[in-house]
């Protein structure tokens, strides 16, 4: 159990962590897991929840608001939407005049024109500032099923004309390209996308689809700037990176929230995105590309999101855009690990807590933008758990983007943390004599941290590069690289159950479809004399301590059989307990 000390703020606090704070993140949670969020349905209680958010963002930034007061906009984005201006200083803190740097109204203008252009009206919304850059995330494009089925919703239900996307004096309702030509529609809304993107300076736009086009009742629903046809976003850079959709996430939930070894099935018929990357990117991470089909969803996760890093990292000012289909699965994934990423650096939100970056992170990236939390729980689809369960796979400094630096403007003080805070920190979930399986050992990992497997370098650019399979690369286009599926044949020699895995510290045997444990060896318990970890692994571990113990609290684990000895359920309310909170919900 965890020493409680007094702390200045008032209350007790265990491991420099507030019991206020952890409880307030327990209550976020519990109604994120019964409620979806809707900007037309608002409570009291969400409403307390996006007065918290603007609280959190205006510690360290200045920031004009995009307005979707009633979802006029997008029903599933925030009522207040926040645009990211600069970092506030010290002087500006004290300075009641906010000095905008955007027109706000033609920003307004050009998020209500471009909205019909991507799934659900979820349109391109910056959502982090990094080193002036924007990282914004979007649904995919809007294909011809959804774009015309929506198109004529809103036709019929506003009376007969839509301002926010069509000009009637522009596009006459006799041309017969309005009535037979999908072209000029989709030059159109598109047009107005790519607008919005350039105003954002977004350059880099990264796929998460492992389709180029969404297929439902024989009707392309949705499409990607990658598949194109009339090359409308040839002057970005396109990065196709299929990463599995939350159905892939009931299986990490039925292997027991065990991540390693666990490997998509890349030869599923509607699985048609391969890997495309520009080669100036792919080249300098020391990683093996061509075997992606075969990581598992560690390597997976971790190898993407230091492609993201070194993307942003680029010496020029471009933002970046991260979509999926919907932006509501896959999207918050990565932008909530590169928010929690580049914080744990002090290169973003440098003034908050690990508790108070952890809130605004659920609050915002997930629950503001609509992930159904509800609706996956009862599918068993954990890919909000993974989330924040994965920040122990990341607390290397190979996952930094302020490398041999001295962090600035940190607030995580080197006091908030003792070498004996981190020793029972580690030890005091120790006492189970039943071994779990690495993502079970929640907080046991070595000091040392994750290891991050990377496989020896190759050189994959002696050759011409290959243009992504769909479209014709343009001459100004970098030079990409493309990995496509594999040959069947080639299967056995990626299935976990006949690769040695090196991620983490899994010593389970496994396969893809069941789990069976040949035990592991004790971890070493770290003594007084061991070397302290480094800020950013103290950071990250800090908020993973504070999601687990909050998530255990609430809404629990469910376990697809029953833990031996009870040990899964047990070490979960031992972290309820750590920060004071009573773990009601057992494993089932």
């Amino acid at each position: 159990m965890m020493a409680a000390s007094p702390s200045a703020a008032g209350g007790f606090t265990v491991s420099g962590l507030s019991v206020r704070k952890s409880e307030q993140i327990a209550d976020l949670i519990d109604l994120f897991s019964k409620t979806q969020y809707r900007a037309k349905e608002v409570s009291p209680r969400v409403e307390a929840i996006e007065k918290r958010c603007l609280e959190l963002f205006d510690r360290d930034y200045k920031y004009s608001i995009i307005s979707n007061s009633s979802g006029e906009v997008c029903g599933h984005y925030p009522r207040q939407i926040v645009f990211l201006e600069y970092e506030s200083t010290e002087v500006d803190k004290d300075r009641d005049r906010f000095e905008s740097t955007v027109q706000i109204s033609k920003l307004q203008d050009l998020v209500s024109r471009s909205k019909m252009a991507r799934c659900r009206g979820r349109f391109v919304c910056p959502v982090i500032l990094y080193n002036g850059k924007h990282i914004c995330r979007s649904a995919t494009l809007a294909g011809w099923g959804e774009l015309y089925g929506r198109t004529g919703y809103n036709y019929i239900f506003s009376g007969g004309s839509d301002d926010t996307w069509t000009e009637p004096e522009e596009v006459p309702e006799d041309d017969p390209a309005v009535r037979n030509g999908e072209s000029q529609l989709f030059d159109k809304v598109r047009g107005h996308d790519i607008k919005l993107l350039r105003y954002l300076s977004v350059r880099y736009i990264c796929d998460l689809m492992v389709e180029n086009k969404k297929v439902k009742f024989g009707l392309n629903v949705t499409s990607s700037e990658k598949v194109d046809k009339a090359q409308r976003y040839a002057d970005f850079t396109l990065l196709s990176v299929p990463y599995p959709g939350c159905e892939f996430f009931k299986d990490y939930k039925d292997r027991d929230y065990t991540a390693e070894g666990l490997v998509f099935n890349w030869n599923q018929d509607y699985v048609d995105a391969p890997l495309t990357i520009p080669a100036r990117f792919s080249q300098n991470l020391n990683i093996d590309w061509t075997r992606y089909q075969s990581w598992d969803l560690v390597e997976q996760t971790q190898n993407y999101l230091k492609l993201l890093l070194h993307i942003i990292n680029s010496d020029d000012d471009s933002g970046l855009l991260v979509h999926c289909i919907s932006g509501w699965d896959r999207t918050p994934l990565f932008v909530s690990l590169l928010r929690l990423s580049l914080w744990a650096d002090g290169a973003v939100h440098a003034n908050l807590e690990p508790a108070e970056i952890l809130y605004l992170t659920i609050a915002y990236d997930w629950f503001l933008f609509g992930h159904m939390l509800p609706d996956r729980l009862s599918k068993g689809e954990e890919i909000f758990f993974f989330c924040f369960n994965f920040l122990k796979h990341i607390v290397s400094e190979k996952f930094s983007a302020v490398r041999k630096q001295r962090r600035k403007n940190s607030h995580f003080k080197d006091s908030d943390f003792t070498v004996e805070d981190l020793c029972r920190l580690r030890s005091r979930d120790r006492g189970s004599i039943t071994s779990l399986s690495s993502d079970f050992s929640l907080i046991t990992e070595e000091l040392a941290g994750a290891s991050c497997p990377n496989a020896d370098p190759v050189d994959l650019f002696s050759g011409q590069p290959q243009a992504s399979s769909g479209r014709k690369a343009p001459a100004s286009s970098p030079p990409m690289v493309s990995w496509c599926k594999q040959n069947p044949l080639d299967e056995t020699l990626s299935h976990p159950a006949n690769e040695a895995k090196s991620s983490s510290s899994s010593s389970s045997n496994q396969s893809d479809h069941g789990v069976t444990r040949s035990g592991s060896s004790p971890l070493a318990v770290p003594t007084r004399g061991c070397s302290l970890p480094s800020e950013r692994q103290a950071r990250l571990e800090a908020v993973r301590e504070i999601f687990l113990a909050a998530y255990s609290s609430t809404v629990g684990l469910r376990s697809s059989a029953p833990s031996p000895s009870g040990a899964i359920s047990g070490l979960l309310e031992q972290f309820a307990r750590g920060v004071g909170l009573r773990g009601s919900n057992a494993i089932v």
